[in-house]
């Protein structure tokens, strides 16, 4: 395809994007991360990953994208908003109440950007003709996509390590469509963070170890989500009442005042995600509780360790008439609710 048709097929898959309800489309090359691989293996040779073993099982596809389809020439990176209308901190100060991360009080962003791609995928087969190949990506493939964020010139990895731009802020899921079209791409995003450590200071469990790293053990959103088993008893207390995820790093970041409003009314919370009561949800058998999450992402993790949360922040509500709620699953069949019951009687006794 000549170098102007290139262009003019860029041009045009961008304003599709845009017309999609993405804020931003930029283009990389596979191979444009060459530093990803010795990144990632500092952080797994650290333990960083803690119990994600999948990380260390990828780490060859994770650590090289034209490794995971070496047919590919171009990937098209894109960003979907979902801002938050409220301030998410003020839930974080109710003590009687649970914080949700913003992200997933809303429909599954899983499947909503993801039929989203597809649906671009197909305008740009339809455009660049049959012979065209495309996959596309949305966080469950082992695909570095931060770091081909940073790459296309979507925005830059702050020092929470979460990709920043300057005219979205940081409240954005990222997807990708890798192709085997040739497609004219964009140039890097340059850091932007200076000085500013607002991110870094904000961490309740103090996650970060330095600028640019994280240690995915102490991260609150690992803790609530991917850690199996009983949380480490010096890190319980940090949890406060954020029972799944944890929006602190991301909310303290000062782009946000250029942060976009989500385009897709999904996103929104839907009921009983903000603030909802923390002895209701202590109450949720894993009949009610895969109906009450039916669609959204806080159904993967289970009953069982979403309760698991749910008591950790009773334990540390400050409370004394949430004990009751406590002592009523100190004999929960399972040993991590059972553990984490026993725990917050004990604080609140």
């Amino acid at each position: 395809m000549p170098q102007l048709e290139q262009e003019d097929l860029k041009n045009r898959l961008v304003a599709q994007a845009l017309k999609e309800g993405f804020v931003a489309a930029r283009i990389c090359r596979p191979w444009d991360v060459p530093d990803v691989p010795a990144r990632l293996r500092s952080f797994l040779d650290a333990g960083y990953h803690g119990q994600m073993s999948w990380m260390e099982e990828r780490a060859n596809w994770r650590g090289d994208p034209a490794a995971l389809w070496p047919e590919a020439r171009s990937v098209i990176m894109l960003a979907e908003s979902y801002t938050p209308d409220e301030n998410p901190m003020e839930v974080v100060g109710l003590q009687d109440r649970a914080a949700i991360s913003v992200y997933a009080r809303g429909k599954d962003y899983h499947d909503l950007v993801k039929k989203r791609l597809k649906r671009l995928a197909r305008w740009l087969i339809s455009e660049a003709g049959e012979a065209t190949q495309v996959k596309v990506f949305v966080d469950t493939a082992p695909v570095p996509e931060k770091a081909l964020g940073q790459a296309a010139g979507l925005g830059w990895q702050g020092k929470h390590t979460n990709l920043v731009s300057r005219d979205w802020g940081n409240w954005a899921f990222l997807g990708s469509i890798f192709t085997t079209l040739d497609l004219p791409d964009d140039r890097a995003e340059p850091d932007r963070c200076g000085s500013c450590r607002a991110c870094l200071t904000a961490c309740p469990t103090e996650a970060f170890p330095a600028p640019y790293q994280l240690d995915g053990r102490r991260c609150i959103s690992y803790l609530t989500i991917e850690h199996k088993g009983p949380i480490p008893l010096e890190l319980r207390s940090k949890l406060g009442n954020r029972i799944y995820g944890c929006d602190d790093c991301l909310a303290a970041c000062p782009w946000n005042k250029f942060a976009v409003e989500a385009s897709d009314l999904r996103y929104a919370a839907r009921a009983g995600t903000v603030a909802p009561p923390l002895a209701e949800l202590a109450q949720l058998d894993d009949a009610t509780f895969r109906e009450t999450y039916s669609g959204s992402p806080i159904k993967r993790i289970g009953r069982d360790r979403f309760v698991r949360n749910v008591l950790y922040a009773i334990g540390n509500s400050r409370t004394p008439a949430l004990r009751s709620v406590a002592q009523g699953l100190c004999s929960d069949p399972d040993p991590a609710v059972a553990d984490a019951a026993r725990w917050a009687v004990q604080r609140l006794t």
